[in-house]
This record gives C-alpha cells, sequence and structure tokens, in this order.
C-alpha cells in the first residue's frame, strides 16, 4: 500500500513536467526532485508491502517510516494542486494591457506562492530525510533473506481444512456436486477443463473435493492427481506430484529417477503414462492467467475423456485456456438464504439449543448471516467466533456492529481477511486505486458502472491506450475487476452489458480498513465522523444537518454525498473556499437546490454531477470550469443551459435532460435541454443527451456534425427540416453507437431518409415520431442490437426488411408505431432476437 501512495503520486507529476512546464515555474526544478526521490525508494516501498501483505514481522521503525511516505505524499498532491490553482486560474494575456495584467498578478499572488513553494522545499527535504530511512533499514529487505528478528506471523488457513470436512458439516453443495459430476463422467470423449469461479471463501475447494472423492468419479477414471497451486508454484513440482498421484491410485511404484528430472522429461514421462489413461487432474487456487502454458503440453489429449479442472478466482484463467482446450465454466453461486442459515446455525449452536437459535437472537442473528451474504468462510468463521460466547443479546449486537473492525482484530475471523485480502493484493498497481474507489460508495449500494468509470477518468486512474478512450480502457479494468471476483454484478441489461454493481459486505469492510490506513478516503458518517490528519477524498453518508455545520476540507479532491436531507445555508454558500482543490464532485439526489455563483473557481473541478436536485439553473462561470469532464445534469431541473459551456473544450459527456415518468410513454415524457449554438467547439463530446432542436434550428443541428467523437446522442422536438439536417450531420459520427430521436409532436412528420452511409459502430437506435415510410438505412446497420420505434404510424410491415438484421437482440415497435393488422415472420429472420 506504501508503493500505491507513491506510485501514483509518480503517475501524476511525471505528466506535469513533460507538459506544464510553465505552469509548474519556479516549482518545476523541486517537483523534478520529489520525483527522482519516490522512484529512488520504489524497491524498499515493495518490500516493505509485501511484508505487510504477508503479516511478517516490520519493526516500529518501518512501520513509522511507510505512515511518514504516505503523509508526505499527500502533502505534495496538496502542494502541487495549490499551486496550479494558483497560476492557472489567470489567463495569459499579449501585449501591453497583457504586461499590465501579469505583472499586477505576480504582486497580488507573490505571497502565497512563496508560501507554497517553501512547502515544497519543506516536503523535499522530509523525503530526503525519509529516504535515507529507507536505506538505513534496507538490511532488512527481503530480498536479502529475514533478518534474525523477523518472524512470519502463522495463522490458520481454513482452506486445508475443506479437504477434510465431513458431510454432515457441508451445506449447499448437492446439487453443483451433482451437476460437476455430470460434467466429468459424461459428455465428448476429447480432454475438457472445467473451472469452477468464484470469490475467494466461496467454498470452490469444498465443492471440488467432494467432486474428486465421489465414488461416481473414483470409479469412472483410471487415476487421479489433486495439485494445490496457489499464488507462487513450481512447474517441476507440480508435474511430479501428478505422476506420483497417478502411480499412487494405481498402487504402482514411484517412477524411478523422478526426484532428479528436469520439466521437459517431466512432461514426457507424463504424457507417456497417460498415453492410453482416462485422467481427472485437480489444480486448486490458481492465479496466474497463463497457468495453462505451464502445463498443457503435459495433459495430452488422448481422445480418451481425460478432466481436468482448475478453480480460480479470476474468469480470465479460464477463457485464456479456451486457447487450446474445450472449456467450461461453473460460476460457484453464494449460499440461498436458508442454506447460509442452516451453516450458521450448526456452527453457532452446535453444541447448544440442540443446533437452533433461541428466538431472543433470531433477529441479531439474521442480521448476521445476512452480512455475510451467502460466503461460506464467512458464515463459519463467524458462526464459529460466536459459539464460543455467551448466547447474550449483548454479545450478538457487539459483534454484528463492530464486525469491520473485529476482521482486522480477531484471530477467529483473521483468516477471513487474509483471505479476502488475498485478492487485492494480487491485484496489479493500476487496478488497486480503482477498486478502492468503490468504498465511498454506501454499504449494499448499486453502483452505476458508467458513473463508476467517469469518476475513474477524472480521478486520473485510467491510463491512456494506443488507439482506445479513455472510457474502453476504464471499462476493461472494470471487466477485469468483475472477472477476477472482487466486484458482483448487480444488473445487466438486454443486451448483456454491465450495468450496475457493488461490493460484497465483507469484502466492503476489508476495503473501508484499506482506505483508513492508506487515507486513501474518509467515510464521514454518523459512526465515523472525527479523522485525523489529512486525505484527498470525502464520502459523506447519514450525516445530520448540525453536523455538515462548519464542515470544510481544503484538501478534499473528491466529495461525495449520499443520504443527506437538508443542506445549512453556509454549506453551499461557502462551498467553493471551502473545498477550493475539488475534482470530483457528486452531488447526486442532494438537497441542492442551487450552486454558487463562483463554482467558475474550482480550476481542479474535472466531474460535477446535481442529477436528482432541484438544481434549476447554472451560472455563467460554469464557462471557466477548463477542465471539466463529465457534467451529469439528468433529472435536475435545469433547461437553459448558458453559452458559457461551450468553452469547456475537455468536456466529454453532457448529459442533460429530465424523464417525467408521471407522462408514461407519450412523447414528452422525456424533456430535453436548450442549448446555444456555438456547440460544435466541443470536439471531445462523447455523449450529447438530449438536446432540443426547436431551439437553435437548423444551425444548431448542422453544427453537430463537427462532434466527431460523439458515441451517444439524443435529439428532442425535431421538424421535418430539423430531421434532414440531422441526417447530414448523422452520417459524419462515425463513432456513433447510440442515436435517439424525437419528433416535436406526433403529428409532425420527420424525415429521416437522407443517411445514405449509417454510422456502422450504431449499436441502439430509439425513434419516436410519425415516419413516412421506415428509413432505408437502417437495414444496412449490421451491427444494430437494440431497435424500438414509437408513434411512427407506419402502413407498411416493417418485419420485412428488419428481419435480416442478425445481430437484433431487441426490437420494440409500439404506441402506434404501425397501423397495419399483420406482422409476417419469416423462418430464420431474427436469429438472435430475445
Amino acid at each position: 500500500m506504501a508503493e500505491m501512495a507513491a506510485l501514483s503520486l509518480i503517475d501524476r507529476l511525471v505528466p506535469l513536467l513533460t507538459k506544464e512546464v510553465k505552469l509548474l515555474g519556479g516549482i518545476y526544478g523541486e517537483v523534478g526532485d520529489i520525483v527522482d526521490e519516490l522512484e529512488s525508494i520504489q524497491s524498499f516501498l515493495k518490500d516493505a508491502d509485501a511484508r505487510a501483505a504477508a503479516e511478517e514481522y516490520m519493526s516500529e521503525g518501518v512501520k513509522t517510516w511507510v505512515k511518514q511516505l504516505r503523509e508526505v505524499t499527500i502533502r505534495i498532491d496538496i502542494a502541487i494542486d495549490q499551486y496550479l490553482l494558483l497560476v492557472a486560474q489567470h489567463p495569459r494575456r499579449h501585449g501591453f494591457f497583457g504586461f499590465l495584467h501579469k505583472t499586477t498578478h505576480l504582486l497580488k499572488t507573490l505571497k502565497p506562492r512563496h508560501k507554497i513553494a517553501a512547502e515544497i522545499q519543506e516536503i523535499k527535504a522530509s523525503l530526503q530525510k525519509i529516504k535515507e530511512r529507507s536505506e538505513r533499514y534496507r538490511f532488512q529487505s527481503i530480498s536479502q533473506g529475514s533478518s534474525s528478528n523477523a518472524r512470519s506471523v502463522r495463522w490458520n488457513d481454513p482452506r486445508k481444512d475443506s479437504l477434510y470436512l465431513d458431510d454432515a458439516n457441508v451445506v449447499g453443495i448437492e446439487s453443483p456436486r451433482d451437476e460437476l459430476i455430470g460434467w466429468l463422467v459424461e459428455g465428448s470423449s476429447h480432454c475438457t477443463l472445467v473451472s469452477v469461479v468464484g470469490m475467494g471463501g466461496l467454498g470452490k475447494t469444498t465443492l471440488v473435493k467432494k467432486v474428486y472423492d465421489h465414488q461416481t468419479v473414483q470409479g469412472h477414471f483410471d487415476c487421479h492427481a489433486w495439485v494445490s497451486v496457489s499464488q507462487s508454484y513450481n512447474v517441476e513440482d507440480m508435474l511430479r506430484s501428478t505422476i506420483k498421484q497417478f502411480c499412487k491410485a494405481r498402487m504402482e511404484s514411484p517412477v524411478a529417477g523422478i526426484e532428479t528430472m528436469d520439466e521437459a522429461s517431466l512432461i514426457n514421462e507424463l504424457r507417456e503414462y497417460i498415453q492410453q489413461k482416462r485422467y481427472v487432474v485437480i489444480f486448486d487456487d490458481v492465479w496466474k492467467i497463463d497457468f495453462w502454458e505451464d502445463i498443457k503440453h503435459a495433459l495430452l489429449n488422448n481422445n480418451k475423456g481425460g478432466r481436468i479442472i482448475i478453480t480460480t478466482r479470476n474468469l480470465e484463467v479460464a477463457i485464456f485456456c479456451k486457447k487450446s482446450s474445450p472449456v467450461r465454466v461453473y460460476k460457484l453461486q453464494p449460499l440461498s438464504q436458508d442454506k447460509a442459515w442452516e451453516l450458521f446455525c450448526k456452527r453457532a449452536f452446535q453444541f447448544d439449543f440442540e443446533g437452533h437459535c433461541p428466538q431472543e437472537l433470531q433477529n441479531l442473528s439474521i442480521d448476521i448471516v445476512e452480512k455475510c451474504k451467502g460466503l461460506p468462510l464467512a458464515i463459519i468463521a463467524i458462526g464459529s467466533l460466536l459459539s464460543t460466547k455467551d448466547k447474550t443479546v449483548f454479545e450478538w449486537k457487539k459483534l454484528l456492529d463492530n464486525l469491520g473492525f473485529e476482521l482486522g482484530r480477531d484471530r477467529n475471523l483473521e483468516a477471513v481477511n487474509k483471505i479476502l485480502s488475498f485478492s487485492y493484493e494480487d491485484l496489479p498497481y493500476s487496478l488497486k486505486s480503482c477498486f478502492l474507489y468503490l468504498g465511498m460508495y454506501p454499504e449494499d449500494y448499486s453502483i452505476n458502472c458508467v458513473r463508476l468509470i467517469r469518476q475513474w477518468i477524472a480521478e486520473g486512474f485510467v491510463k491512456e491506450t494506443l488507439g482506445k478512450t479513455l472510457e474502453e480502457v476504464a471499462q476493461e479494468y472494470l471487466i477485469e475487476l468483475i472477472h477476477r471476483s472482487m466486484i458482483q454484478v448487480s444488473q445487466i441489461d438486454f443486451v448483456g452489458r454491465v450495468r450496475q454493481c457493488q461490493l460484497h459486505d465483507l469484502l466492503r469492510e476489508i476495503v473501508l480498513q484499506k482506505i483508513k490506513d492508506l487515507r486513501f478516503c474518509h467515510v464521514f458518517s454518523k459512526q465515523q465522523s472525527i479523522f485525523e490528519g489529512q486525505t484527498r477524498r470525502m464520502s459523506v453518508n447519514r450525516v445530520s444537518y448540525n453536523d455538515l455545520k462548519g464542515f470544510k476540507g481544503t484538501s478534499i479532491h473528491s466529495l461525495f454525498m449520499f443520504n443527506i436531507y437538508e443542506f445549512p445555508t453556509s454549506f453551499s454558500s461557502t462551498l467553493v473556499v471551502d473545498f477550493k482543490l475539488l475534482k470530483v464532485m457528486d452531488f447526486e439526489g442532494a438537497p441542492l437546490d442551487h450552486i454558487p455563483k463562483d463554482i467558475g473557481s474550482l480550476f481542479h473541478l474535472r466531474y460535477l454531477s446535481l442529477r436528482k436536485t432541484k438544481v434549476n439553473m447554472l451560472p455563467r462561470s460554469i464557462g471557466k470550469l477548463q477542465n471539466l469532464e463529465t457534467l451529469d445534469l439528468k433529472n435536475s431541473l435545469v433547461y437553459d443551459i448558458p453559452i458559457e459551456i461551450n468553452k469547456l473544450n475537455k468536456l466529454r459527456h453532457l448529459l442533460a435532460y429530465y424523464w417525467d415518468y408521471r407522462k408514461g410513454y407519450s412523447l414528452t415524457v422525456v424533456r430535453g435541454v436548450k442549448i446555444q449554438k456555438g456547440v460544435g467547439c466541443l470536439k471531445d463530446l462523447q455523449k450529447l443527451n438530449h438536446v432540443e432542436a426547436n431551439h437553435g434550428g437548423i444551425d444548431l443541428i448542422k453544427e453537430l456534425e463537427n462532434l466527431k467523437q460523439l458515441r451517444k446522442l439524443g435529439v428532442t422536438n425535431l421538424t421535418r427540416e430539423t430531421g434532414w439536417a440531422l441526417c447530414a450531420s448523422v452520417e459524419k459520427m462515425n463513432y456513433l453507437e447510440s442515436l435517439d430521436l424525437t419528433s416535436i409532436s406526433e403529428d409532425e412528420i420527420i424525415d429521416l431518409q437522407f443517411i445514405s452511409s449509417p454510422p456502422q459502430c450504431l449499436q441502439r437506435l430509439y425513434i419516436k415520431g410519425h415516419l413516412d415510410k421506415l428509413p432505408d438505412w437502417i437495414p444496412k446497420i449490421q451491427h444494430l442490437t437494440t431497435l424500438r420505434i414509437r408513434f411512427s404510424r407506419l402502413s407498411d410491415d416493417p418485419l420485412k426488411v428488419l428481419q435480416d438484421l442478425h445481430n437484433l437482440l431487441e426490437l420494440e415497435i409500439s404506441n402506434h408505431a404501425y397501423s397495419g393488422e399483420q406482422l409476417h415472420f419469416k423462418i430464420g429472420g431474427f436469429p438472435k432476437l430475445k
């Protein structure tokens, strides 16, 4: 975690040194020295993190050193933000008046500049001292072997218990066990790989061991082997163990000379041995994505029905195997509510109350089981701990209220903490901050994935990749975290895209501890209102009116608000002064009816969400937010977008419409916003919805052709004339994926025929309005997955031309979209329609 803090800062400072030389001005040299110092101690940081993850001995001196480093990285980050704010807020001017302005500005900012420069000098000196200390402690580096003081903290790994559990102590395993047995003993004679995937603690090892030991499996295969892999493994040892177990299973003597064979010899020996045998091999707890590359040549396909099972937390392991082997994936699910309750009672009351929960503990026990979310490891650990406690409401409630704290402290629960933490420690550096960011959301909160991705980008977590947008790279980050079983999918849309996600409750408890230790974020709530030291992020949840009075955080650069029911007047009026370094400001659903007129002073602001607020007007100073990337006004009351918005050259997402659910499926259910001419200057814009076409007319619609990076466009209040103009603009949007069009009234005919070459990336098309005929270009869009047509009054059967859209998954023709009496479906049409 110490390394993450330093690397994050280096990633931020290096681009500044290369791209913002003029902005850094007089502190350029000091910032360069700071980067050099941070880079020079990276190896020790990696070592300190490895020790912390392994829970090895670290002296108090090293612990203090790591803590000081975290503090100094935050100080550097704040100082750089303060300096850039001071310098870059003032635009450069030329000529005599420019000289006067520059001179006046220098005089005004001389004192604060000097103060920040002095702070950076002090930070540099502190970092040099920290480096000197690291060199004194370097003798304890893992790479140089353990010192005489080093000791490993022993812990009981419950995974070994999984290998010896009696059937009576296992719950909810019958159905998945029987299904997997079927996969092993039935089906193709081709060697097949079965991957059992799920988060840590879900019971993968327990399930597969029960499958492996089952008499049906033991009797079906000629030879069998169980190999524990884990995060570090030796290929030769794995092959050697497999051969030995095969021989033992057939009561044969060990292969002569096996102990001295190299990898190639072992591969040849194993291939020779299984040439005419039906075999099954279990590789338990695989982490390395390309693990299959290490063993695929040893386990040949002899067309005898061989089977290989891999247990893993990472779906990518299974996907990688598909390169050279048939693969079946079994995604292990959490225990159902009733099975979770059964397992909990077996453990918590195994020696009391005949295994049943007493009435007075019923509600608290249900809450505890709910917290475990079907995770057997957690249920067993917590249930076993409670079996040693007095069976009183006091003891049960104390554990429930302090579960996060107990996970990191109680020896009975340390296995839960450690096994779940393995997944975090195994993450690449680029994903650790992204994962920790989910801890800013409340417990059981279903997180909008698009919202999360935009916040990651605003934070600078997402690295540029040639040929991909930042959003595409961030989507890959999200999918990797899902595949690693670290994020749970809570909602998928009709075409299979992940729309919402969340953290398992216990994984979130671990995240909360890590973000506290790292000073990554402070969760400001009724339970955690006090925070010592500095942090860059603040998540405010269910805080009272009085607690918000006087609330400020001049070092905060990300501020989230959840479940706030009233803002003090003083809070919104002093927001810009109290939080002047804000980069991410998410006030979705907050009781806000206006934003400060000087919002434009927030120079660093990249993400601003006023979604579902009562804000009805944007101040003209919004045009000063030169770093703003996302402006989310969905379901706010903002209607008139000021012309100053056209100055935001870095704006990527402008989301502004109001959905009035009371109007049902009428044309006016979605109200767009009024934007001014000049929007064509926003060259980086990827999403723009919804714009009212009747304000600005044809000239405004023609300007949209300049937005060549658009992925999503929504236009309302279209007329025949603006429809013609829109066709010409859409033809030039080569990256457009979603197009949503609505006419100004049910009687207004919109003509959308004039697109000769539709955007080939178009996947989603929504048309609401009267059409003379279905546009001829729609059947040409071969990547179209969703098509919705409403209020179109088509007289010709639209299915005749739509049935050959081979990728169409969703088709809606409703609300007077077709006036005929029959629709004709031909055999073989709509091959993928759901």
